[in-house]
């Protein structure tokens, strides 16, 4: 499973759902935003504003997260960069059986991003290794059909079974 297809956002869906058509905005964030992991081996940057902010609750999410869903920020891979450490990889496949690579430290293993696609120049920042957390509006919910009974979402926000919509 993943968090998004990268096809649908790199053709229009970033676009066309973005979240500043809901009340969930990304303008309040300022440049560049940053984060780590909890131990302080990795910190990180990002210089552009996210292309959307989803919470995923495909169940590789809630494994890896150990939580109901990943909240996770969408930003082109090009304005991420590591500052300090490295970050480790691990490979989950997505539906498409194309890997899903997700971003940890090796050291403390606070997951830092997820959906890492150097092609398509796209990478989700974990909402958790943000300094600020606060800064994580999301706009909708994916991957419902596998979110748990007990998961209380949020009713306003749009819900997809699986990727957010093509338009």
């Amino acid at each position: 499973m993943s968090l998004w297809n990268a096809d649908e956002i790199t053709e229009g869906a970033a676009n066309s759902m973005s979240v500043t058509e809901s009340s969930h905005s990304s303008a309040d964030i300022e440049l560049p935003f940053n984060g780590g992991c909890v131990c302080g081996e990795v910190r990180y940057e990002c210089n552009s504003l996210p292309l959307v902010m989803v919470k995923c609750h495909c169940l590789d999410c809630q494994r890896v997260s150990g939580g109901p869903y990943a909240p996770v920020l969408s930003v082109p891979l090009s304005s991420f960069r590591v500052t300090r450490g490295e970050m480790k990889r691990f490979a989950t496949t997505r539906i498409s059986g194309k890997p899903n690579l997700r971003g940890f430290c090796a050291n403390c293993g606070s997951r830092l991003t997820v959906g890492e696609d150097l092609i398509r120049n796209l990478v989700g920042i974990m909402a958790g290794s943000l300094d600020d957390p606060g800064l994580f509006k999301p706009s909708m919910d994916i991957f419902v059909r596998d979110a748990q009974r007990w998961d209380l979402m949020d009713a306003i926000l749009p819900k997809h079974d699986q990727y957010m919509p093509r338009k």
